[in-house]
């Protein structure tokens, strides 16, 4: 099997990419990292905290600033739902590898996600889940090389599927 510098996984929040990323990590022999964990260890903090304490712009700055910065040469890398908002960072970090969109619908994250206002989600004031689901998928869509739809999978068959579409896997 081909040895990956890196994956990095794109996705909404509650696409399963920390859940999926250790799995993918021990299947090719990556470390595995959390960006939202990277921004908490920097800043302290956690991300519902940044935000209470300024606002989601600012959680994107800092997100952005982190995987910007980042050297991540093979690891799996679970990135903030928002990280795509940072063209800086997200062209750091596809030199480390394919970007893999994990794609759910707005139906299926509504399924998964039981904490939206408290998840320390980077939103607009107001911003209803639908409009930030339809913000972002075309970001989503921008940066990945390869998608993934998750509706109606079980994490295996998930894996299976990033594993199939992995260049040379």
């Amino acid at each position: 099997m081909k040895k990956y510098k890196s994956v990095v996984l794109i996705g909404m929040p509650g696409a399963g990419k920390s859940t999926l990323g250790v799995l993918l990590a021990k299947e090719l022999a990556l470390d595995f990292v959390d960006t939202d964990v990277l921004i908490q260890l920097r800043e302290g903090k956690t991300l519902q905290e940044i935000m209470n304490e300024s606002d989601y712009l600012n959680l994107r700055r800092i997100e952005g600033e982190v995987i910007a910065a980042a050297d991540l040469p093979n690891h799996v890398i679970a990135t903030g739902g928002s990280a795509v908002y940072s063209e800086e960072g997200m062209a750091n970090l596809r030199r480390f590898g394919p970007v893999v969109f994990l794609n759910c619908s707005a139906d299926e994250l509504r399924r998964r996600i039981h904490n939206y206002e408290s998840r320390g989600i980077a939103k607009a004031p107001g911003q209803s889940f639908a409009e930030l689901f339809a913000e972002r998928q075309a970001l989503y869509r921008q940066y990945a090389d390869i998608s993934v739809d998750c509706d109606g999978r079980n994490l295996q068959q998930v894996l299976d599927q990033v594993l199939g579409q992995l260049p040379n896997s």
